[in-house]
């Protein structure tokens, strides 16, 4: 086995944010719910992205979140992602490449685009409340197929990460186990988030199967790995994961998060702080554990990193850390900590 070019690879969903502030008009005249995320078409993105204030573009997406962060704490992160030929397609990867995230990825022909697939978007209005309300239009990033894999990064890459909020379409849960299988092929490890509970109940029996084949860490959160396994409480899930994953990590908000190995089990505190916005908590976290095992720390200090990221995600608004934040976390990081 060849040493990997790359610590971290991650593939899922490129969505940009689109952040900007306006008032309670603006959403009547919309007729949106204040506070509400809703999911909106390609052409109601393209209107309602024409309508809006103007407002701060930046790359976005779970998965790219955790490559973000992961590249704040020193780490070599690469991320494969579907976008359009369009503005916000130019967006996303001129935001990734900033802050040093391989993002090799060509923006798909124009053939292929039309109204209905765009480059994925989050559109959020802000008003003077306080208040978030989010229209996402997934645009062309549904449309992430086999094809849209680049299988020599995956074998170049240490541990390749999976957003389990991409593995709606069949054609993407068929590149998610090919690209499974390629990284397992070129002794690399394989991680995937469950992402959101609505997800693994529309899915479970292709997540199980995945995670089955070919994953060897799965990230979720304790609504998530109990719809995996169909209970409603959290101890017998966790022995369900504990049986049947390599490697699971499980997060629980202010309780901290559990670490299951085979028969080893480490319990890690939240790291206290006042939180102001939780948005990319998770995301963080993922990024802390991946950072810390491409790095050789023990599971224990994996789990420390992770919860001191998501400590620095949670108290600023937005989904990442501020990079001076990420930074000194990353130089002052030890891995027998």
């Amino acid at each position: 086995m060849t040493q990997p070019r790359f610590d971290l690879l991650g593939i899922g969903n490129a969505i940009v944010d689109v952040i900007a502030h306006t008032d309670d008009g603006f959403l009547d005249r919309h007729d949106m719910r204040k506070g509400a995320m809703t999911l909106i078409d390609g052409s109601q993105a393209l209107h309602l992205y024409a309508q809006m204030p103007q407002g701060l573009e930046s790359a976005g997406g779970s998965v790219a979140n955790s490559c973000a962060v992961a590249a704040g704490l020193g780490a070599r992160t690469a991320f494969i992602g579907k976008v359009a030929p369009d503005a916000l397609g130019a967006v996303f990867a001129a935001s990734m490449r900033a802050i040093d995230v391989h993002y090799p990825t060509l923006p798909a022909p124009a053939t292929m685009v039309g109204d209905e697939a765009p480059t994925a978007r989050c559109l959020i209005l802000v008003t003077p409340d306080g208040q978030r309300t989010m229209n996402t239009c997934l645009g062309i990033s549904a449309d992430f197929g086999r094809a849209d894999l680049d299988e020599a990064l995956i074998a170049d890459s240490a541990i390749l990460y999976l957003e389990g909020y991409l593995f709606d379409p069949p054609a993407a849960q068929a590149a998610f186990l090919h690209a499974a299988r390629l990284a397992r092929a070129a002794g690399r490890r394989v991680a995937i988030s469950l992402s959101d509970q609505f997800c693994v109940d529309r899915h479970r029996a292709a997540f199980r199967r995945l995670i089955g084949e070919a994953a060897d860490i799965v990230f979720a959160n304790e609504a998530e790995i109990c719809a995996l396994y169909q209970s409603n409480d959290f101890a017998t899930a966790e022995r369900e994961a504990a049986a049947e994953i390599p490697l699971a990590v499980l997060t629980r908000s202010e309780a901290g998060s559990v670490i299951c190995a085979g028969h080893a089990r480490y319990q890690v505190p939240a790291v206290p702080t006042r939180v102001v916005d939780t948005t990319g908590a998770g995301d963080a976290y993922a990024a802390g554990f991946l950072t810390g095992l491409t790095k050789g720390a023990d599971l224990a200090a994996c789990g420390s990193l992770a919860s001191e990221a998501a400590a620095l995600a949670i108290a600023r608004t937005g989904a990442r850390p501020a990079a001076a934040d990420l930074a000194a976390l990353g130089r002052a990081f030890s891995p027998t900590a």
